[in-house]
């Protein structure tokens, strides 16, 4: 005769037999404890799957927002470039106008993929998160601590500080 080996459920159920009615309140007692265990595993689990795949949609959607990232980077000297060259270009003439509708076609589309100029004027406000002061110079043009030339444009992408404008800031005496 071979003997085969028993399911744990059917050994428990033979020891179940054995056992006296305390026993088997404790054994179920045991057992309940350990269902409650392996459910609160199960959640936390679920829990961390819920939270991996909200962690995976971020970043996703973070990389799709800043994909171009280094494209318009290696764009912003151009942009410069174009706008010097249109600084001192001849307003009446037909080159300036091409000059114009191109970097105009340029900022359009730049603007389309989330990028902003940061161009703060005369009498703004200092934004040390948006600005990088290049010197301090007396004047009463403007207040103390207000911008009081844009030396070079800045640009934002998608709220992402990209290049901080370049300024020069009033002091007061």
């Amino acid at each position: 005769m071979t003997t085969e080996p028993m399911h744990d459920a059917e050994q428990a159920t033979l020891e179940a037999e054995n056992l006296s009615p305390a026993a088997l309140a404790e054994e179920i007692a045991a057992l309940k404890l350990e269902l409650e265990q392996l459910r609160g595993e199960g959640l936390r689990e679920r829990a961390d799957l819920d939270n991996q795949r909200k962690r995976l949609g971020r970043d996703i959607e973070q990389a799709r927002k800043f994909a171009n990232e280094r494209l318009l980077a290696e764009l912003l000297p151009l942009f410069d470039s174009m706008e010097a060259g249109l600084a001192v270009a001849p307003q009446a003439d037909p080159l300036r106008e091409g000059m114009e509708l191109t970097l105009r076609q340029l900022h359009k589309i730049a603007e389309a993929n989330g990028l902003s100029e940061v161009a703060p004027s005369a009498g703004d406000v200092f934004d040390p998160e948006r600005h990088q002061a290049m010197s301090a110079v007396d004047s009463t043009e403007v207040p103390p601590g207000a911008v009081l030339q844009t030396l070079q444009k800045g640009y934002v992408l998608n709220e992402r500080l990209l290049r901080p404008a370049l300024v020069m800031v009033a002091s007061h005496d």
